[in-house]
Protein backbone atom coordinates (compact mmCIF):
# COMPACT_ATOMS: atom_id res chain seq x y z
CA UNK A 1 0.00 0.00 0.00
CA UNK A 2 1.52 3.41 -1.19
CA UNK A 3 2.23 5.84 1.84
CA UNK A 4 -0.61 8.66 1.81
CA UNK A 5 0.06 11.90 -0.41
CA UNK A 6 1.50 14.58 1.83
CA UNK A 7 -1.20 17.28 1.99
CA UNK A 8 -0.17 20.60 -1.08
CA UNK A 9 -0.35 24.00 0.47
CA UNK A 10 0.62 25.68 -2.53
CA UNK A 11 -1.95 26.44 -5.23
CA UNK A 12 -2.45 22.62 -5.30
CA UNK A 13 -5.64 22.38 -7.79
CA UNK A 14 -3.67 24.04 -10.62
CA UNK A 15 -1.81 20.85 -11.19
CA UNK A 16 -3.89 18.24 -9.26
CA UNK A 17 -5.66 15.02 -10.67
CA UNK A 18 -9.38 15.44 -9.26
CA UNK A 19 -11.33 11.96 -9.33
CA UNK A 20 -15.14 12.00 -9.50
CA UNK A 21 -16.81 9.89 -7.62
CA UNK A 22 -20.65 8.72 -8.46
CA UNK A 23 -21.67 8.27 -5.25
CA UNK A 24 -24.81 5.75 -6.31
CA UNK A 25 -22.47 3.73 -8.19
CA UNK A 26 -18.68 3.67 -6.32
CA UNK A 27 -19.27 1.63 -3.52
CA UNK A 28 -22.13 0.12 -1.32
CA UNK A 29 -21.38 0.30 2.25
CA UNK A 30 -24.70 -1.19 3.82
CA UNK A 31 -25.96 -3.78 1.28
CA UNK A 32 -28.47 -2.02 -0.19
CA UNK A 33 -28.04 -1.13 -3.30
CA UNK A 34 -26.80 2.14 -3.56
CA UNK A 35 -23.41 2.85 -3.21
CA UNK A 36 -22.58 5.49 -0.25
CA UNK A 37 -20.46 7.31 1.71
CA UNK A 38 -19.96 4.11 4.04
CA UNK A 39 -18.69 2.72 0.81
CA UNK A 40 -16.16 5.41 -0.60
CA UNK A 41 -14.79 5.86 3.40
CA UNK A 42 -14.04 1.71 2.87
CA UNK A 43 -12.29 2.50 -0.31
CA UNK A 44 -10.07 6.01 0.79
CA UNK A 45 -6.92 3.55 0.70
CA UNK A 46 -7.45 2.55 -2.76
CA UNK A 47 -7.74 5.74 -4.03
CA UNK A 48 -4.67 6.98 -2.20
CA UNK A 49 -3.13 3.98 -3.56
CA UNK A 50 -4.49 5.12 -6.67
CA UNK A 51 -2.39 9.00 -6.13
CA UNK A 52 -5.25 10.80 -6.66
CA UNK A 53 -5.19 14.54 -4.76
CA UNK A 54 -8.78 15.66 -4.59
CA UNK A 55 -12.05 13.74 -4.94
CA UNK A 56 -14.98 15.35 -6.82
CA UNK A 57 -18.54 13.80 -5.89
CA UNK A 58 -21.45 14.68 -7.97
CA UNK A 59 -25.16 15.98 -5.52
CA UNK A 60 -24.91 13.96 -2.47
CA UNK A 61 -27.62 15.85 -1.07
CA UNK A 62 -31.86 15.26 -0.35
CA UNK A 63 -33.21 14.82 -3.74
CA UNK A 64 -36.42 12.36 -5.47
CA UNK A 65 -33.14 11.54 -7.90
CA UNK A 66 -35.58 12.48 -11.02
CA UNK A 67 -31.66 13.60 -12.74
CA UNK A 68 -29.11 11.27 -10.87
CA UNK A 69 -29.43 14.12 -7.53
CA UNK A 70 -29.32 17.31 -10.08
CA UNK A 71 -32.45 18.13 -8.58
CA UNK A 72 -31.61 19.07 -5.41
CA UNK A 73 -34.61 19.04 -2.56
CA UNK A 74 -31.97 20.69 0.52
CA UNK A 75 -28.41 21.69 0.11
CA UNK A 76 -27.34 20.83 3.76
CA UNK A 77 -28.96 17.45 4.39
CA UNK A 78 -27.11 14.50 3.11
CA UNK A 79 -29.93 12.29 1.14
CA UNK A 80 -30.58 9.08 3.31
CA UNK A 81 -29.48 7.04 0.34
CA UNK A 82 -26.04 7.46 1.03
CA UNK A 83 -25.81 8.42 4.54
CA UNK A 84 -26.25 11.80 6.86
CA UNK A 85 -24.21 15.10 7.80
CA UNK A 86 -21.99 13.27 10.09
CA UNK A 87 -20.90 10.51 7.37
CA UNK A 88 -20.13 13.59 5.40
CA UNK A 89 -18.10 15.31 7.65
CA UNK A 90 -16.21 12.14 8.66
CA UNK A 91 -15.38 11.66 5.19
CA UNK A 92 -13.96 14.91 4.33
CA UNK A 93 -12.17 14.80 7.29
CA UNK A 94 -10.44 11.30 6.82
CA UNK A 95 -9.81 11.77 2.98
CA UNK A 96 -8.26 15.09 4.24
CA UNK A 97 -6.00 12.79 6.59
CA UNK A 98 -5.38 10.53 3.15
CA UNK A 99 -3.65 13.19 1.54
CA UNK A 100 -7.00 13.83 -0.41
CA UNK A 101 -9.38 17.12 -0.52
CA UNK A 102 -12.96 16.94 -1.43
CA UNK A 103 -14.77 18.77 -4.06
CA UNK A 104 -18.41 19.21 -3.81
CA UNK A 105 -21.41 19.73 -6.60
CA UNK A 106 -23.32 23.00 -6.31
CA UNK A 107 -26.32 22.99 -8.50
CA UNK A 108 -27.09 26.80 -9.05
CA UNK A 109 -29.38 27.00 -11.90
CA UNK A 110 -32.49 24.95 -10.64
CA UNK A 111 -33.95 22.85 -7.63
CA UNK A 112 -35.98 19.97 -7.13
CA UNK A 113 -39.74 20.49 -7.51
CA UNK A 114 -39.88 19.05 -4.43
CA UNK A 115 -37.68 22.18 -2.53
CA UNK A 116 -39.64 23.73 0.25
CA UNK A 117 -38.92 26.72 -1.68
CA UNK A 118 -40.85 25.62 -4.71
CA UNK A 119 -43.67 23.91 -3.06
CA UNK A 120 -44.35 27.26 -1.12
CA UNK A 121 -44.79 28.87 -4.35
CA UNK A 122 -47.32 26.83 -5.75
CA UNK A 123 -49.58 26.95 -2.61
CA UNK A 124 -48.68 30.39 -2.90
CA UNK A 125 -50.35 31.59 -6.11
CA UNK A 126 -49.98 34.09 -8.85
CA UNK A 127 -48.32 37.29 -7.93
CA UNK A 128 -46.33 35.94 -4.57
CA UNK A 129 -43.43 36.59 -3.23
CA UNK A 130 -42.61 32.91 -3.58
CA UNK A 131 -42.98 33.16 -6.83
CA UNK A 132 -40.73 35.44 -7.49
CA UNK A 133 -38.15 33.47 -7.00
CA UNK A 134 -38.31 31.22 -10.06
CA UNK A 135 -39.65 32.19 -13.41
CA UNK A 136 -43.50 31.80 -13.54
CA UNK A 137 -45.25 33.93 -16.32
CA UNK A 138 -48.72 33.83 -17.81
CA UNK A 139 -48.86 32.14 -20.66
CA UNK A 140 -49.67 33.44 -24.79
CA UNK A 141 -52.53 32.59 -26.51
CA UNK A 142 -55.90 33.76 -26.22
CA UNK A 143 -56.41 31.55 -22.90
CA UNK A 144 -52.92 31.29 -21.84
CA UNK A 145 -52.73 27.80 -23.57
CA UNK A 146 -49.17 28.26 -25.17
CA UNK A 147 -45.53 28.81 -23.38
CA UNK A 148 -43.96 32.36 -22.35
CA UNK A 149 -41.55 31.91 -25.24
CA UNK A 150 -39.57 29.13 -27.35
CA UNK A 151 -36.71 28.47 -25.83
CA UNK A 152 -35.06 25.16 -26.08
CA UNK A 153 -34.33 22.66 -23.41
CA UNK A 154 -30.86 21.24 -22.49
CA UNK A 155 -32.70 18.17 -22.76
CA UNK A 156 -35.46 17.29 -25.19
CA UNK A 157 -39.03 18.71 -24.90
CA UNK A 158 -40.26 21.44 -23.80
CA UNK A 159 -39.02 23.94 -21.23
CA UNK A 160 -42.06 25.33 -19.43
CA UNK A 161 -44.53 23.62 -17.51
CA UNK A 162 -48.09 25.18 -16.58
CA UNK A 163 -49.62 24.60 -13.16
CA UNK A 164 -52.86 24.49 -12.32
CA UNK A 165 -53.63 28.00 -12.02
CA UNK A 166 -52.68 28.72 -15.61
CA UNK A 167 -49.71 29.62 -15.15
CA UNK A 168 -45.98 28.33 -16.08
CA UNK A 169 -43.08 28.08 -14.78
CA UNK A 170 -39.66 27.23 -16.51
CA UNK A 171 -37.28 24.54 -15.71
CA UNK A 172 -34.25 24.11 -18.73
CA UNK A 173 -33.95 20.35 -17.99
CA UNK A 174 -36.80 18.54 -16.39
CA UNK A 175 -40.26 19.64 -15.18
CA UNK A 176 -38.80 18.59 -11.78
CA UNK A 177 -36.07 21.13 -12.21
CA UNK A 178 -37.70 24.72 -12.07
CA UNK A 179 -35.21 27.42 -12.96
CA UNK A 180 -34.20 30.02 -9.92
CA UNK A 181 -34.81 33.68 -10.71
CA UNK A 182 -31.28 35.08 -10.18
CA UNK A 183 -32.19 38.31 -10.45
CA UNK A 184 -33.69 37.98 -6.96
CA UNK A 185 -31.44 39.06 -3.87
CA UNK A 186 -32.58 35.92 -1.47
CA UNK A 187 -31.63 33.45 -4.15
CA UNK A 188 -27.87 35.10 -4.20
CA UNK A 189 -27.70 35.61 -0.52
CA UNK A 190 -28.73 31.58 0.00
CA UNK A 191 -26.24 30.23 -2.29
CA UNK A 192 -23.73 32.25 -0.48
CA UNK A 193 -24.74 30.86 2.92
CA UNK A 194 -24.54 27.27 0.83
CA UNK A 195 -21.25 27.81 -0.08
CA UNK A 196 -20.08 29.13 3.31
CA UNK A 197 -22.05 26.30 5.12
CA UNK A 198 -19.68 23.31 2.54
CA UNK A 199 -16.80 25.29 3.00
CA UNK A 200 -17.24 25.20 6.94
CA UNK A 201 -17.37 21.74 7.08
CA UNK A 202 -13.97 21.49 5.49
CA UNK A 203 -14.18 20.99 1.67
CA UNK A 204 -11.70 22.52 -0.57
CA UNK A 205 -14.31 23.24 -3.68
CA UNK A 206 -16.89 23.42 -5.21
CA UNK A 207 -17.95 22.54 -8.73
CA UNK A 208 -20.79 24.37 -9.63
CA UNK A 209 -23.21 22.70 -12.37
CA UNK A 210 -24.34 24.60 -15.60
CA UNK A 211 -22.60 27.48 -14.56
CA UNK A 212 -23.48 29.75 -18.11
CA UNK A 213 -26.77 29.25 -17.48
CA UNK A 214 -28.07 31.04 -14.41
CA UNK A 215 -28.91 34.62 -15.27
CA UNK A 216 -32.11 35.13 -17.55
CA UNK A 217 -33.07 37.88 -20.24
CA UNK A 218 -35.69 39.36 -17.65
CA UNK A 219 -37.90 40.10 -20.94
CA UNK A 220 -37.57 36.36 -21.30
CA UNK A 221 -37.54 37.04 -25.81
CA UNK A 222 -37.79 34.76 -28.02
CA UNK A 223 -34.75 32.28 -28.63
CA UNK A 224 -33.21 33.07 -32.27
CA UNK A 225 -30.56 31.02 -33.59
CA UNK A 226 -27.74 32.56 -34.29
CA UNK A 227 -28.37 36.08 -32.26
CA UNK A 228 -26.63 37.45 -29.65
CA UNK A 229 -27.23 37.66 -26.74
CA UNK A 230 -28.09 34.57 -25.95
CA UNK A 231 -31.23 34.81 -23.82
CA UNK A 232 -30.47 32.34 -21.34
CA UNK A 233 -26.31 31.39 -21.78
CA UNK A 234 -23.68 33.67 -20.74
CA UNK A 235 -25.31 36.74 -19.79
CA UNK A 236 -23.40 39.28 -18.53
CA UNK A 237 -24.59 39.55 -15.15
CA UNK A 238 -23.22 36.12 -14.08
CA UNK A 239 -19.93 37.23 -13.53
CA UNK A 240 -21.24 40.18 -10.44
CA UNK A 241 -23.06 36.61 -9.49
CA UNK A 242 -19.25 34.78 -9.25
CA UNK A 243 -17.06 37.85 -8.03
CA UNK A 244 -19.24 37.59 -5.06
CA UNK A 245 -18.42 33.63 -4.93
CA UNK A 246 -14.85 34.12 -5.21
CA UNK A 247 -14.65 36.91 -2.44
CA UNK A 248 -16.36 33.60 0.35
CA UNK A 249 -13.83 31.12 -1.57
CA UNK A 250 -11.09 33.35 -0.47
CA UNK A 251 -12.24 33.71 2.91
CA UNK A 252 -11.90 29.47 3.42
CA UNK A 253 -8.72 29.33 0.50
CA UNK A 254 -11.32 27.05 -1.39
CA UNK A 255 -11.62 26.63 -5.38
CA UNK A 256 -14.18 26.73 -7.60
CA UNK A 257 -14.10 24.75 -11.33
CA UNK A 258 -17.18 25.65 -13.20
CA UNK A 259 -19.08 23.68 -15.33
CA UNK A 260 -18.59 26.14 -18.64
CA UNK A 261 -19.46 24.86 -22.56
CA UNK A 262 -19.12 28.55 -24.54
CA UNK A 263 -17.87 28.31 -28.21
CA UNK A 264 -16.20 32.11 -28.15
CA UNK A 265 -12.98 31.37 -25.94
CA UNK A 266 -12.62 34.59 -24.97
CA UNK A 267 -15.92 34.76 -23.62
CA UNK A 268 -14.98 31.39 -21.80
CA UNK A 269 -11.73 33.04 -20.06
CA UNK A 270 -14.24 35.75 -18.52
CA UNK A 271 -15.09 33.01 -16.20
CA UNK A 272 -11.57 32.74 -15.12
CA UNK A 273 -10.46 36.33 -14.71
CA UNK A 274 -8.37 36.38 -11.40
CA UNK A 275 -11.60 37.45 -8.85
CA UNK A 276 -13.84 34.37 -10.65
CA UNK A 277 -13.62 30.57 -10.98
CA UNK A 278 -10.10 29.31 -10.74
CA UNK A 279 -10.93 26.97 -13.32
CA UNK A 280 -13.72 25.18 -16.06
CA UNK A 281 -14.42 22.48 -17.14
CA UNK A 282 -11.87 21.91 -20.68
CA UNK A 283 -14.98 20.31 -23.23
CA UNK A 284 -13.59 21.03 -25.97
CA UNK A 285 -10.69 18.31 -25.26
CA UNK A 286 -13.15 15.55 -23.80
CA UNK A 287 -15.42 15.71 -27.12
CA UNK A 288 -12.20 16.15 -29.54
CA UNK A 289 -11.92 12.71 -31.79
CA UNK A 290 -8.91 10.88 -31.61
CA UNK A 291 -7.10 12.74 -34.38
CA UNK A 292 -3.69 14.39 -34.13
CA UNK A 293 -4.09 17.26 -35.67
CA UNK A 294 -7.40 17.88 -33.93
CA UNK A 295 -5.97 16.93 -30.29
CA UNK A 296 -3.24 19.15 -31.52
CA UNK A 297 -5.32 22.20 -32.27
CA UNK A 298 -7.85 21.33 -29.14
CA UNK A 299 -4.69 21.81 -26.79
CA UNK A 300 -2.98 24.53 -28.52
CA UNK A 301 -6.69 26.99 -28.27
CA UNK A 302 -6.79 25.73 -24.63
CA UNK A 303 -3.55 26.63 -23.51
CA UNK A 304 -3.93 30.10 -25.58
CA UNK A 305 -7.29 30.61 -24.15
CA UNK A 306 -6.14 29.96 -20.50
CA UNK A 307 -3.01 32.29 -20.94
CA UNK A 308 -4.20 35.97 -20.99
CA UNK A 309 -5.94 35.26 -17.96
CA UNK A 310 -3.33 33.27 -15.38
CA UNK A 311 -5.81 30.39 -15.48
CA UNK A 312 -4.77 26.54 -15.76
CA UNK A 313 -6.19 24.28 -18.02
CA UNK A 314 -8.52 21.09 -16.84
CA UNK A 315 -8.38 18.23 -18.99
CA UNK A 316 -10.60 15.28 -19.17
CA UNK A 317 -11.34 12.05 -21.21
CA UNK A 318 -15.05 11.55 -19.58
CA UNK A 319 -17.41 11.87 -17.00
CA UNK A 320 -20.70 11.22 -15.50
CA UNK A 321 -22.84 12.27 -18.68
CA UNK A 322 -20.78 11.03 -21.40
CA UNK A 323 -19.98 7.81 -23.22
CA UNK A 324 -17.04 5.99 -21.26
CA UNK A 325 -14.16 6.35 -23.35
CA UNK A 326 -12.97 2.68 -24.12
CA UNK A 327 -16.09 2.65 -25.83
CA UNK A 328 -15.88 6.08 -27.80
CA UNK A 329 -12.69 5.68 -28.94
CA UNK A 330 -13.32 1.87 -30.27
CA UNK A 331 -16.25 3.36 -32.90
CA UNK A 332 -15.98 4.94 -36.37
CA UNK A 333 -16.95 8.60 -34.91
CA UNK A 334 -14.57 8.67 -31.77
CA UNK A 335 -16.02 12.35 -30.81
CA UNK A 336 -18.80 13.14 -28.20
CA UNK A 337 -21.59 15.00 -29.11
CA UNK A 338 -24.75 13.94 -27.33
CA UNK A 339 -27.28 14.70 -30.44
CA UNK A 340 -25.14 11.30 -32.27
CA UNK A 341 -26.04 8.70 -29.43
CA UNK A 342 -27.44 6.00 -30.40
CA UNK A 343 -28.42 2.35 -29.61
CA UNK A 344 -25.97 -0.36 -31.52
CA UNK A 345 -23.24 1.53 -32.43
CA UNK A 346 -20.71 -0.73 -33.24
CA UNK A 347 -17.99 -0.62 -31.01
CA UNK A 348 -13.94 -2.27 -31.06
CA UNK A 349 -13.18 -2.55 -27.76
CA UNK A 350 -10.08 -3.84 -28.62
CA UNK A 351 -9.36 -0.72 -30.31
CA UNK A 352 -10.88 1.70 -28.08
CA UNK A 353 -8.70 0.56 -24.69
CA UNK A 354 -5.62 0.95 -26.72
CA UNK A 355 -6.68 4.43 -27.75
CA UNK A 356 -8.14 5.05 -23.79
CA UNK A 357 -4.41 3.60 -22.61
CA UNK A 358 -2.61 6.23 -25.12
CA UNK A 359 -5.00 9.20 -24.20
CA UNK A 360 -4.61 8.77 -20.67
CA UNK A 361 -0.87 9.26 -20.98
CA UNK A 362 -1.74 11.91 -23.56
CA UNK A 363 -3.78 13.80 -20.91
CA UNK A 364 -1.74 13.30 -17.52
CA UNK A 365 1.07 14.55 -19.70
CA UNK A 366 -0.70 17.96 -20.09
CA UNK A 367 0.20 21.12 -18.07
CA UNK A 368 -2.95 21.88 -15.80
CA UNK A 369 -5.30 20.00 -13.88
CA UNK A 370 -6.95 16.35 -15.12
CA UNK A 371 -10.00 14.85 -14.40
CA UNK A 372 -10.31 11.35 -13.51
CA UNK A 373 -14.28 9.45 -13.58
CA UNK A 374 -14.85 6.85 -11.51
CA UNK A 375 -13.97 3.67 -13.42
CA UNK A 376 -11.50 5.11 -16.20
CA UNK A 377 -9.07 3.58 -14.32
CA UNK A 378 -10.25 0.26 -14.50
CA UNK A 379 -10.78 0.60 -18.51
CA UNK A 380 -14.58 0.05 -17.84
CA UNK A 381 -16.45 0.26 -21.21
CA UNK A 382 -20.06 1.52 -21.59
CA UNK A 383 -22.52 -0.92 -20.50
CA UNK A 384 -25.52 -1.80 -22.15
CA UNK A 385 -28.55 -1.22 -19.66
CA UNK A 386 -31.82 -3.11 -20.73
CA UNK A 387 -34.35 -0.87 -21.79
CA UNK A 388 -36.53 -2.12 -18.61
CA UNK A 389 -33.88 -0.66 -16.07
CA UNK A 390 -32.87 2.41 -17.91
CA UNK A 391 -33.57 5.63 -15.39
CA UNK A 392 -31.85 8.42 -17.14
CA UNK A 393 -34.49 11.39 -18.41
CA UNK A 394 -32.61 11.62 -21.26
CA UNK A 395 -33.94 8.62 -22.39
CA UNK A 396 -37.63 9.24 -21.89
CA UNK A 397 -37.41 13.23 -22.90
CA UNK A 398 -35.36 11.38 -26.53
CA UNK A 399 -38.57 9.51 -26.94
CA UNK A 400 -36.48 6.42 -26.48
CA UNK A 401 -33.77 6.88 -28.89
CA UNK A 402 -31.08 8.24 -27.06
CA UNK A 403 -29.54 5.37 -24.55
CA UNK A 404 -29.46 7.95 -22.06
CA UNK A 405 -26.46 8.04 -19.38
CA UNK A 406 -26.86 5.32 -17.55
CA UNK A 407 -24.32 3.67 -19.32
CA UNK A 408 -21.41 5.04 -18.03
CA UNK A 409 -23.31 5.24 -14.56
CA UNK A 410 -23.34 1.03 -13.89
CA UNK A 411 -21.62 0.05 -10.61
CA UNK A 412 -17.83 -0.59 -10.35
CA UNK A 413 -16.67 -3.71 -9.98
CA UNK A 414 -13.88 -4.60 -6.73
CA UNK A 415 -14.05 -7.98 -5.97
CA UNK A 416 -14.36 -10.63 -9.27
CA UNK A 417 -15.29 -13.72 -7.27
CA UNK A 418 -18.20 -11.56 -5.23
CA UNK A 419 -21.45 -10.92 -5.68
CA UNK A 420 -22.47 -8.32 -8.39
CA UNK A 421 -18.38 -8.11 -8.16
CA UNK A 422 -17.80 -6.90 -4.97
CA UNK A 423 -19.87 -3.91 -5.25
CA UNK A 424 -21.32 -4.57 -1.50
CA UNK A 425 -25.32 -5.28 -2.49
CA UNK A 426 -26.72 -7.94 -0.81
CA UNK A 427 -29.48 -7.82 -3.99
CA UNK A 428 -29.24 -6.69 -7.32
CA UNK A 429 -27.56 -2.94 -7.15
CA UNK A 430 -29.96 0.10 -8.91
CA UNK A 431 -28.36 -0.45 -12.25
CA UNK A 432 -27.31 -4.12 -13.20
CA UNK A 433 -23.99 -4.73 -13.90
CA UNK A 434 -23.33 -6.72 -17.40
CA UNK A 435 -22.19 -10.18 -18.45
CA UNK A 436 -18.30 -10.00 -17.86
CA UNK A 437 -18.58 -7.03 -15.50
CA UNK A 438 -16.36 -9.01 -12.97
CA UNK A 439 -13.27 -9.01 -15.66
CA UNK A 440 -12.73 -5.09 -15.07
CA UNK A 441 -12.83 -6.03 -11.31
CA UNK A 442 -10.06 -4.20 -8.84
CA UNK A 443 -8.48 -7.51 -7.57
CA UNK A 444 -8.07 -8.65 -11.05
CA UNK A 445 -5.88 -6.13 -11.88
CA UNK A 446 -4.23 -5.36 -8.95
CA UNK A 447 -0.76 -6.69 -9.36
CA UNK A 448 -1.14 -7.29 -13.32
CA UNK A 449 1.57 -4.67 -14.35
CA UNK A 450 0.01 -5.11 -18.14
CA UNK A 451 -3.47 -3.87 -16.35
CA UNK A 452 -5.10 -0.26 -16.99
CA UNK A 453 -5.08 0.47 -13.59
CA UNK A 454 -1.17 -0.31 -13.20
CA UNK A 455 -0.88 1.76 -16.32
CA UNK A 456 -2.83 5.17 -14.28
CA UNK A 457 -0.79 3.86 -10.69
CA UNK A 458 2.19 4.50 -12.29
CA UNK A 459 1.42 7.57 -14.30
CA UNK A 460 0.07 8.86 -11.41
CA UNK A 461 2.87 8.13 -9.68
CA UNK A 462 5.29 9.93 -12.17
CA UNK A 463 3.45 12.97 -12.26
CA UNK A 464 3.33 13.55 -8.77
CA UNK A 465 6.91 12.96 -8.13
CA UNK A 466 8.31 14.38 -11.29
CA UNK A 467 8.43 18.47 -11.09
CA UNK A 468 8.16 19.02 -14.72
CA UNK A 469 4.78 17.55 -15.00
CA UNK A 470 3.12 19.64 -12.72
CA UNK A 471 5.10 22.90 -13.46
CA UNK A 472 6.81 23.50 -16.81
CA UNK A 473 5.00 24.56 -20.27
CA UNK A 474 4.35 22.50 -23.11
CA UNK A 475 6.65 22.51 -25.95
CA UNK A 476 6.27 20.68 -29.17
CA UNK A 477 8.70 18.72 -30.89
CA UNK A 478 8.90 18.13 -34.81
CA UNK A 479 7.23 15.14 -35.23
CA UNK A 480 5.64 12.95 -38.47
CA UNK A 481 2.34 13.30 -39.21
CA UNK A 482 -0.27 12.01 -37.01
CA UNK A 483 2.30 12.30 -34.61
CA UNK A 484 2.25 14.22 -31.58
CA UNK A 485 5.42 14.88 -29.50
CA UNK A 486 6.00 17.38 -26.75
CA UNK A 487 8.32 17.99 -24.03
CA UNK A 488 7.52 19.13 -20.33
CA UNK A 489 10.69 21.53 -18.93
CA UNK A 490 14.04 20.06 -20.45
CA UNK A 491 13.86 16.34 -19.56
CA UNK A 492 10.25 15.03 -20.02
CA UNK A 493 9.06 14.24 -23.16
CA UNK A 494 5.32 12.82 -24.49
CA UNK A 495 4.98 10.94 -27.79
CA UNK A 496 1.60 9.83 -28.93
CA UNK A 497 1.14 7.82 -32.54
CA UNK A 498 -2.20 8.05 -33.92
CA UNK A 499 -0.70 6.97 -37.61
CA UNK A 500 -1.12 3.90 -39.40
CA UNK A 501 2.52 3.20 -39.03
CA UNK A 502 5.33 2.81 -35.83
CA UNK A 503 6.43 5.94 -34.89
CA UNK A 504 10.51 6.51 -34.02
CA UNK A 505 11.13 7.82 -31.21
CA UNK A 506 13.15 11.01 -30.48
CA UNK A 507 16.28 10.30 -28.53
CA UNK A 508 16.29 9.71 -25.03
CA UNK A 509 17.96 8.09 -22.09
CA UNK A 510 15.22 5.92 -20.24
CA UNK A 511 11.26 4.80 -21.39
CA UNK A 512 9.60 6.28 -18.38
CA UNK A 513 5.72 4.73 -18.88
CA UNK A 514 4.47 3.38 -22.12
CA UNK A 515 1.04 2.42 -22.57
CA UNK A 516 1.86 -0.53 -24.66
CA UNK A 517 4.83 -2.44 -25.90
CA UNK A 518 7.57 -0.68 -28.25
CA UNK A 519 8.06 -2.96 -31.09
CA UNK A 520 10.51 -5.03 -31.78
CA UNK A 521 12.76 -2.35 -33.38
CA UNK A 522 11.98 0.37 -30.46
CA UNK A 523 9.03 1.91 -32.21
CA UNK A 524 6.00 3.00 -30.94
CA UNK A 525 2.83 1.38 -32.61
CA UNK A 526 -0.20 3.09 -33.56
CA UNK A 527 -2.58 3.81 -31.10
CA UNK A 528 0.08 4.01 -28.27
CA UNK A 529 1.35 6.38 -26.34
CA UNK A 530 5.34 6.81 -24.11
CA UNK A 531 7.25 9.11 -21.62
CA UNK A 532 10.64 9.33 -22.33
CA UNK A 533 13.52 10.98 -19.83
CA UNK A 534 15.22 12.63 -22.66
Amino acid sequence: MAAPLPVRTDDWWRSAVIYQVYPRSFADGDGDGTGDLAGVRSRLPYLAELGVEAIWFTPWYVSPLVDGGYDVADYRTIDPAFGTLAEAEKLIAEARQSGIRVIVDIVPNHVSDQHAWFRAALEAGPGSPERELFHFRPGRGEDGELPPNDWPSQFSGRTWTRVADGEWYLHLFTPEQPDLNWAHPAVRREHEEILRFWFERGVAGVRIDSAALLAKDPALADFVEGVDPHPYIDQDELHDIYRSWRAIADEYQGVFVGEVWLPDSERFARYLRPDELHTAFNFNFLACPWRADRLRRTIDDTLAEHAPVGAPATWVLCNHDVTRTVTRYGRQDTGFDFATKAFGTPTDLALGERRARAAALLTLALPGAAYLYQGEELGLPEADVPLDRIQDPMHFRSGGSDPGRDGCRVPLPWTADAPYSGFGSRGEPWLPQPEGWEAYAVDRQDGDPGSMLSLYREALRLRRTTAAFRSEPLTWLPSAEGVLAFRRGTGLVCVVNLAAEPAELPAHTEVLLAAGPLDDRGRLPQDTAVWLLA
